[in-house]
């Protein structure tokens, strides 16, 4: 069974920046993708970010060029770096592990979650 646990959320203005961090314990980073998902208020979760064990990224449109995943050497520690951050990114934000590699666009479920941390991002 694995243990994600998230760090890093906040509140930040507009234009500022935060790093998540996701500690992963009792998973072996092999065969499937990492990732970090977010959840606004009224809206259904989606996948924004994911990385393979090459490290081959991809992300949604909405954060392309504003945020980068990656993750320690170990592979035991996944982050999530937001710059030039905006209100639409508030939003509860969960690390998943087990995630089959998202693919035109669809973002399979994984098979472990993060309990989320909550990023604020006023204007």
């Amino acid at each position: 069974q694995a243990h994600l646990i998230e760090s890093g959320g906040g509140s930040v203005q507009a234009g500022g920046s935060l790093k998540l961090s996701c500690a992963v314990a009792g998973y072996s980073f092999s065969g499937y993708c990492m990732g970090w998902f977010r959840q606004a208020p009224g809206k259904e979760r989606e996948g924004i970010a994911s990385i393979k064990t090459d490290n081959t990224t991809t992300y949604k449109d909405s954060v392309k060029g504003r945020f980068t995943i990656s993750t320690d050497n170990a592979k035991d520690t996944l982050y999530l770096q937001m710059n030039s951050l905006k209100p639409e990114d508030t939003a509860m934000y969960y690390c998943a592990a087990r995630l089959p590699c998202p693919k035109g666009g669809v973002w399979p479920g994984p098979l472990y979650w993060g309990q989320g941390t909550q990023v604020t991002v006023s204007s």
